[in-house]
C-alpha cells in the first residue's frame, strides 16, 4: 500500500522538478527485526515514481555484506543518497515528517550541485586535515530538525573530509542512551562532542573547531 497520497506525490513531484542528474537511493533493510524496513522501502518506491532520475538499489542488510562494508552501514533502515560520486550522506531511520523534507533537499544538492553554504564556511572546510562525522538525532515530528540535518549534509556534500548521518532516535534506542540525547536536534561530533538545536552555520563551525 503506498505511503505517498496523491496529493504528496504531487507536491514532492513539483519539488524535484529542477534535478539535472541521476541519483541512486541506495535502501538497506531485511525482512525480520526491522521495525520501519518495510515502510522505509515503499516510501522510497512511491518517492522514486516522481521523477526519472530517481533510482532505488536494495541491498539485504545481512547477506550483502560487500555493499554493507563499501557504504559504511551500521544500522537499518538505512538510505545513502548516490549522485555522481559517494558523499557520505546517509539517512539511518525513515525519514517520515518533517525528515522527509530533508531527504528531498539532499536529493535535489546531489542531483543538481547547488548547495546553500556561505563563503566562510566553504572557506573553513577547505582546511580540514582531519575526518569528521556528523550524526544528527530527530524526530518526524520536530519541525527544527530537517535544518539541522540540511546543514550537516551540506557540509559533506561540500567536503569529502565530512560525513553526515540522520539518525531517527525512536528507532535507535541506543544510540540515544550512548549519546545521552535529551532533545533534538543533536548534532554529534566525532562521537564526543556535541551541538544542541537547530544552529546556525557559524555555530557548527565553531564547535567542530573544537572537537579538531
Amino acid at each position: 500500500m503506498p505511503i505517498l497520497n496523491e496529493a504528496v506525490l504531487a507536491d514532492t513531484k513539483k519539488a524535484l522538478q529542477n534535478m539535472k542528474k541521476e541519483v541512486r537511493l541506495i535502501l538497506f533493510t531485511q525482512a525480520f527485526e526491522c521495525n520501519y524496513c518495510a515502510e522505509t522501502h515503499q516510501l522510497l518506491e512511491d518517492l522514486i515514481s516522481v521523477n526519472k532520475l530517481l533510482k532505488l538499489e536494495v541491498h539485504n542488510f545481512e547477506s550483502d555484506k560487500d555493499a554493507v562494508k563499501s557504504y559504511g552501514i551500521d544500522k537499518i533502515p538505512a538510505i545513502a543518497v548516490i549522485g555522481e560520486k559517494d558523499y557520505g550522506i546517509r539517512f539511518y531511520g525513515m525519514p517520515a515528517g518533517y525528515e522527509f523534507s530533508s531527504l528531498l533537499s539532499a536529493i535535489l544538492m546531489v542531483s543538481t550541485g547547488i548547495h546553500h553554504l556561505s563563503d566562510n564556511a566553504a572557506a573553513f572546510l577547505n582546511t580540514l586535515q582531519k575526518d569528521i562525522h556528523l550524526q544528527v538525532f530527530v524526530t518526524p515530528t520536530c519541525p527544527y530538525c530537517p535544518q539541522a540535518v540540511i546543514l550537516a549534509q551540506q557540509m559533506a556534500f561540500y567536503s569529502d573530509r565530512i560525513k553526515a548521518d540522520m539518525v531517527e532516535v525512536s528507532e535507535f534506542p541506543h544510540l540515544v542512551q550512548k549519546y545521552s540525547v535529551q532533545g533534538v536536534p543533536r548534532t554529534t561530533i566525532n562521537e564526543k562532542w556535541y551541538q544542541e538545536g537547530a544552529a546556525p552555520e557559524q555555530m557548527l563551525i565553531a564547535k567542530i573547531k573544537e572537537a579538531l
